[in-house]
């Protein structure tokens, strides 16, 4: 395709890849899409209008260069494409895949303001970065420079620390990653389901990053295996980097009830069970939505993820309770239409009030329908009770009300570790650091519950700040010998 083959968004119409019919693909974990070949990648790419103030790229957490990388996709130049794109991600096969790009990158495209449908930014960003891992373009961690005399320690195998690691471990430092779970990824592992993000994607990430020399301690628990002290006087940088795991809360009667369970709790044993692993409370039911009438609680890509695994588990009828209107959803709106899709019913301005049990075993939620008031500090309208109260049968009960941070200057032995009023930990805006020194701080556990591009970008931030630190500790120790 020549130079000029671009602003063709008058003459070629938006085209998602071809998503698998939902009675396919509703019993299984794989992706629902189809990937992209390669005319069909052009020919979308070819879309852009190459704008002078690109907002994709300014509503892009990472500010990617997708103007550049669209136009060179459109030339054929994939692998010119391929290092663009990597130039500014550490992740971007997983970002194609997982971003909400209908409120970022696509949301704000200029010719989807203008009515002719957003370029489709994650799915050519997906095609070229898989074609770049088939191609043999995604080469091993290039180290810079040797600076092995100075050791990272890094909590937490999430986005933002996988991110960081990557970074100064380039820049030759030696780098060790301690995470709780048996395996890296945090939630892109354990919280995000197959259908999303199939897990050979992730393992590929991790594999180069052990090749590279990181070392990985699995199964670790700071605290417990190692206070935050011996963790200090073992590296001469922390990054903390864990996330935010606490599910929220419903206080009402009845929530204490069998088969009223945490989201992240079901999603992990879900993803557990894919891996192949013994996972007891998934072979005695209770994780298990086979059979079963579900309800789930909540509005975000949490509950869509708990509402289509339980459409793949063979649930009997699965239903997504929200206090808001479709409108007002947190949530990713192609996720609700794929869930649609899969026969999820929602149902929408409903507030559960009690959940009814029988022999101890969660018989039907009870509750309220709402209506919208005024808008919130957020901008979205705020459920108010307005109407009659409601009774939904079930099962199962998934509670997805998001996520709140762990108490980590409890957890960790840190009391001096500082946190807000909300929990996530202090960190200065500049560096990065904590209330420690040489204690950084990345990601969700700093900004809360937030998008895996935002972690990335935190990862590639702190890195910088960290390798800066690291820097100004070889001059003081240069200057006093």
């Amino acid at each position: 395709m020549a130079a000029s083959d671009m602003l063709k968004f008058t003459k070629v119409d938006q085209d998602y890849p071809t998503k698998r019919p939902a009675g396919e693909r509703d019993d299984d974990f794989l992706e629902i899409s189809r990937p992209f070949i390669l005319e069909k990648a052009e020919a979308q790419s070819s879309r852009c209008s190459q704008c002078g103030v690109p907002f994709c790229q300014v509503h892009c957490p990472l500010h990617n260069n997708i103007p550049d990388w669209l136009r060179l996709t459109a030339e054929g130049r994939l692998q010119e494409a391929w290092e663009m794109a990597e130039s500014t991600s550490t992740m971007p096969e997983i970002c194609g895949r997982i971003c909400p790009q209908d409120r970022l990158c696509e949301g704000n495209c200029v010719i989807e303001q203008s009515g002719h449908g957003a370029v489709t930014i994650g799915s050519v960003e997906k095609f070229v970065t898989e074609n770049a891992w088939e191609q043999g373009w995604v080469k091993p961690i290039s180290i810079l420079r040797d600076r092995s005399h100075r050791s990272v320690g890094i909590i937490g195998a999430g986005p933002a620390g996988l991110t960081a690691a990557e970074l100064l471990r380039r820049k030759g430092y030696k780098v060790t990653v301690y995470d709780r779970h048996d395996r890296g990824g945090g939630l892109l592992t354990y919280g995000i389901p197959g259908f999303k993000l199939e897990k050979y994607v992730v393992g590929r990430r991790l594999e180069r990053l052990e090749a590279s020399g990181i070392e990985f301690k699995y199964e670790f628990e700071v605290g417990t295996d190692a206070t935050m002290d011996q963790l200090r006087s073992r590296h001469d940088a922390i990054l903390i980097a864990t996330g935010v795991y606490k599910a929220r809360e419903l206080q009402a009667p009845g929530v204490g009830s069998g088969g009223v369970i945490k989201a992240l709790d079901y999603l992990i044993a879900s993803n557990r069970k894919g891996f192949g692993d013994e996972v007891p409370g998934f072979d005695d039911g209770t994780f298990n939505a086979e059979g079963k009438r579900v309800v789930v609680i909540g509005g975000g890509d949490t509950a869509m993820d708990c509402v289509r695994t339980a459409v793949r588990q063979g649930a009997t009828s699965v239903k997504c309770l929200y206090r808001r209107d479709r409108a007002n959803m947190p949530g990713s709106a192609r996720e609700v239409a794929n869930a649609e899709e899969e026969g999820v019913e929602f149902v929408w301005l409903t507030s559960p009030a009690a959940f009814h049990d029988e022999g101890g075993q969660v018989s039907s939620v009870q509750g309220t329908r709402m209506k919208l008031g005024q808008p919130g500090p957020d901008g979205r309208r705020e459920p108010e009770p307005g109407g009659e109260d409601f009774r939904e049968d079930a099962d199962l009960v998934i509670m997805a009300l998001g996520f709140s941070p762990e108490d980590l200057p409890q957890m960790f032995g840190t009391p001096d570790l500082g946190v807000t009023r909300w929990g996530t930990l202090r960190a200065d805006h500049k560096t990065m650091m904590t209330s420690l020194d040489g204690v950084f701080a990345a990601g969700d556990i700093v900004r809360g519950a937030s998008l895996v591009v935002w972690a990335v970008r935190d990862g590639r931030d702190v890195a910088k700040t960290m390798h800066e630190y690291l820097l100004a500790m070889d001059a003081e120790e240069k200057a006093a010998a």
